[in-house]
């Protein structure tokens, strides 16, 4: 590159990516006169500033003008061409727009989003070149981005295909691949030989395969490594072939280069260093490189030895050879403009959503926000079958209403005016002239954005409205100096997840806005908190239609998480809260630091404790290890602890270790706790209690229905449990499984375990599910070597048909049973091929555990294996947990007497 990156400056001031590429030379007219080098240079800088913003999210390029026109003038047309070059369109009024103030000239840049508007296909990412050569004829074609994603996108295909067939990725032999048989014999031929006459005529000529260079006579050296990153790509990423280096292309003559110009040993090194620098991406399970072999010809002149006819014959590779990393770029603030590596880059381009795949996604789920339509750094987003739509849900959340002015939540709006006297009129000044607009508040919405909150902020208030940016207002007490840092870092978070998790494709800024609420309950705004770029009106939005779609990106930002899926799919999706868990997660922790949360079975009381983990970190603030996180089985507490957001125990580690650090404690699954190893409540209590003037978090999760014990569990009276919310909608399981849910349910209602206290029957009454899911329930009795061949062959079924055995749980009614079964079932699934790489993993795989065990984790398909219950009276309570892990497919099998 004939410049650097640093000299693209990322300022930290605005609440935007504003990149500041230095002077530069506008105007047809001016851009004339420059020098062809730094016509050049600041063409690039241009074209990297604009494809990092493209990539990321968006921004404004800064710059300033190096002519000393008053009057506005164009960029010119080498810079407008480079811009068109990489969009790959002709529309620069889709991405960019300018606006000239004084000397400054300010680029606006929309988020690249590959949504094919004009019927093409368009590349996920935007680049300045793809660094990929293939050959054509006798030609070394660079591949567009487009053509780029075409070739990548066969390679793998060719790789799949492969892999079915063989088992093993594809390895050509060059002799196959050529067209040509009879002239790649000859090269081969030529290939072979140890000497050569002076003048000789080759009787092939060049082709796709093969291309002739005669050597340079200024430094031999220098010349060969600086076509290797060109020709040894394109041989390789087309059907291999022969570059032969001392030919005359035109008359085919063999030449060489002068033995006294020539070491060969040190340009061999120089061969095979340049083609080991080049970057090379798998899309198979290989690690192979690029295949090569360097072959020096003496070239004799009346019998001696005169000159050297380098050869390399460069096999074709399975996968992609670029010449060096793709000229594309990205940007944040923390790591500045940065260029992409070729493994990165491919990554990007090949990112496809995991549901075009088939599978549970395809089956179970509704793709909220698909790659194929939004933004470069966007992850794909489902929700499941019969949960609310991003769009239902913006419109139970933040609903817009033409002419109206809303005030949401309102009850915190209300909450917010009663505390602070003069709010509502100094709210009502600033937005009076707004018609149609929806008024957002918060106690903090840094906190909402997973950012830190900060002490002196009374509220924060996002305005969206018609004819109008995004606006984001925050309040506070008194004057701060730091209260417009906090704005500008706020609302640069907010515009960054719109796009890049929300999926907004539109041209988007957050404006903000500092208000102060003196002691006399006057209002005052504070200086110069208004942002110093002023936007084309272009983004203002213009109609309900466009807040609408910008308030559904709100949605997926605020109620969105990482699908306990990923891990499986083995890529990042993201699923969605439910109005009902938003609701509750969205309590202001300082008021409602006790919560009893009782949820029904399969209601994602986990999924909460999660997130709630993930609040409390940045409301208070505090480390990890200040946040304790209390279950009762092992598999679960160490399935938190690799999230790394706390301190992950047992309860009977609880009881026995001291924890001096910690502050808040979130405890789940507790109707299984007992009081065995002392009073854990209590204990739990007191920890989060210690510090008076500021108590910690105890949240405690628990579902009374699926109490595997009826020993005394430790919690307080129902009656007691206050604060208390309720979740009642079942979001993991099928529909089958959620009936049979509702019938065990009954089952309990109508006899109901003697520790199971009457009150919390009512919530029975409130049981709905997330309709739209097919899945089975079978509850079959059979023999035990009959059980054996059941469960293998289902396994065998289900794993020929894209399951994987992380998708499938066998569970005992005891740890006992576990340990006496498991090598049985074993046995009987080692006689069966299973569809899984390496049947190692059926030996060590933690498919086998017991229910109790099992309890807050889940699987797509769930063996229940001869249920019983230690007392007969919480039966119903453990078919309840049983069927409860299953999110697709439920066997309970009883063992005929």
């Amino acid at each position: 590159m004939s410049t650097e990156l640093y000299s693209l400056v990322v300022q930290t001031s605005h609440p935007d990516l504003v990149i500041d590429a230095g002077v530069v030379t506008l105007g047809e007219e001016n851009r004339k006169k420059l020098d062809a080098m730094r016509r050049r240079e600041e063409k690039l800088r241009l074209a990297q500033a604009s494809c990092a913003l493209l990539n990321s999210g968006g921004g404004v390029i800064k710059m300033e003008m190096a002519n000393k026109d008053e009057h506005p003038v164009e960029l010119g047309l080498d810079l407008e061409k480079s811009l068109r070059e990489l969009i790959q369109s002709s529309d620069l009024q889709a991405f960019f727009e300018t606006k000239q103030q004084g000397r400054q000239l300010y680029i606006f840049v929309k988020s690249w989003n590959c949504s094919p508007e004009d019927g093409s296909t368009k590349p996920r990412i935007c680049s300045l070149s793809s660094s990929l050569y293939r050959r054509s004829e006798t030609s070394v074609l660079p591949l567009d981005s487009r053509e780029a994603f075409s070739f990548l996108k066969k390679k793998k295909s060719s790789v799949k295909c492969s892999l079915m067939e063989n088992g093993a990725p594809p390895r050509k032999n060059l002799r196959a691949e050529c067209q040509d048989i009879s002239e790649l014999d000859r090269a081969l031929k030529i290939f072979q030989r140890e000497r050569i006459d002076y003048g000789h005529k080759l009787a092939f000529s060049e082709s796709t395969s093969i291309e002739f260079k005669q050597f340079s006579t200024k430094c031999i050296q220098e010349y060969v490594a600086r076509i290797i990153p060109e020709y040894i790509p394109a041989f390789a990423n087309t059907r291999g072939g022969y570059l032969f280096i001392g030919v005359d292309d035109k008359s085919k003559k063999v030449l060489g280069c002068k033995t006294e110009l020539v070491d060969r040993d040190s340009l061999e090194t120089v061969i095979a260093e340049a083609i080991s620098k080049l970057p090379i991406v798998h899309l198979c399970s290989s690690e192979a490189g690029v295949s090569f072999r360097t072959k020096f010809i003496d070239v004799y002149q009346e019998k001696n030895v005169c000159s050297y006819l380098c050869a390399i014959k460069v096999e074709p590779f399975c996968c992609a050879v670029f010449s060096e990393a793709p000229k594309s770029w990205m940007v944040n603030k923390e790591k500045g403009v940065y260029r992409l590596t070729a493994k990165e880059w491919v990554g990007m381009m090949m990112d496809a959503d995991p549901g075009e795949k088939g599978g549970i996604l395809s089956e179970d789920f509704e793709c909220q926000l698909s790659l194929s339509t939004s933004p470069p750094c966007c992850r794909p987003v489902y929700s499941r079958k019969g949960l609310e739509h991003k769009a239902n849900l913006q419109q139970c959340l933040f609903p817009v209403s033409p002419g109206c002015l809303q005030y949401i939540p309102d009850s915190l709006w209300k909450e917010l005016s009663s505390e602070h006297q003069g709010l509502e009129t100094l709210i009502s000044q600033e937005i009076h002239s707004f018609s149609c607009q929806v008024l957002i508040f918060s106690r903090s919405w840094a906190m909402d954005l997973d950012l830190k909150e900060k002490q002196g902020v009374i509220c924060d208030a996002l305005l969206i409205a018609e004819d109008s940016p995004p606006i984001l207002y925050t309040i506070l007490g008194e004057q701060d100096a730091g209260g417009q840092d906090y704005c500008t870092h706020t609302a640069f978070t907010l515009k960054q997840k719109l796009v890049n998790t929300g999926g907004y494709t539109g041209k988007l800024c957050v404006m903000t806005k500092v208000l102060c609420l003196s002691p006399q309950s006057t209002a005052a705004s504070t200086e110069g908190s208004a942002c110093p770029i002023h936007y084309p009106s272009s983004y203002n939005l213009a109609d309900t239609q466009e807040m609408e779609a910008l308030l559904q990106a709100l949605v997926l930002v605020l109620l969105s998480f990482r699908s306990f899926l990923s891990d499986q799919l083995g890529c990042e999706i993201l699923n969605l809260l439910t109005a009902q868990q938003y609701e509750i997660l969205s309590k202001n922790l300082h008021k409602t630091r006790d919560l009893f949360v009782h949820g029904l079975p399969g209601s994602g009381k986990t999924v909460m404790a999660l997130k709630i983990m993930e609040k409390i970190r940045n409301t208070f603030p505090c480390e990890t290890n200040r946040i304790l996180y209390i279950c009762e089985n092992e598999r679960l507490r160490d399935f938190i602890s690799s999230k790394n957001i706390c301190k992950a125990v047992t309860r009977k580690t609880f009881m026995i270790k001291e924890y001096h650090n910690i502050q808040h404690i979130i405890i789940d699954e507790a109707q299984n706790f007992r009081t065995e190893d002392g009073d854990w409540y209590e204990k739990a209590k007191a920890i989060t209690q210690r510090e008076q003037d500021c108590p910690g978090i105890l949240w405690i999760f628990l579902d009374y229905f699926q109490t595997s014990h009826l020993d005394v569990s430790g919690l307080p009276l129902f009656s007691r449990q206050y604060p208390r919310e309720e979740l009642t909608r079942v979001v993991r399981n099928a529909d089958n499984i959620a009936r049979y849910l509702q019938e065990e349910l009954e089952e309990v209602r109508n006899k109901p375990p003697p520790n199971l206290p009457p009150g919390s029957l009512g919530m029975l009454r409130e049981f709905n599910w997330a309709q739209g899911v097919s899945g089975s329930v079978e509850i079959k009795s059979m023999s035990l070597k009959t059980m054996m061949t059941y469960v293998a062959g289902k396994c065998q079924f289900f794993l020929s048909n894209g399951y994987s055995l992380r998708d499938i749980a066998v569970l005992f009614s005891t740890v006992n049973d576990v340990q006496y079964y498991k090598d049985m079932f074993l046995k009987e699934m080692r006689k069966r091929k299973m569809s899984c790489n390496n049947n190692e993993l059926i030996y060590n795989h933690d498919m086998f555990d017991s229910v109790r065990r099992f309890s807050g984790l889940e699987r797509s398909i769930v063996f229940g294996i001869d249920p019983r219950a230690a007392e007969p009276a919480i039966f119903h309570n453990l078919l309840l947990c049983l069927a409860s892990r299953a999110r697709k497919h439920l066997y309970i099998l009883r063992f005929s007497s």
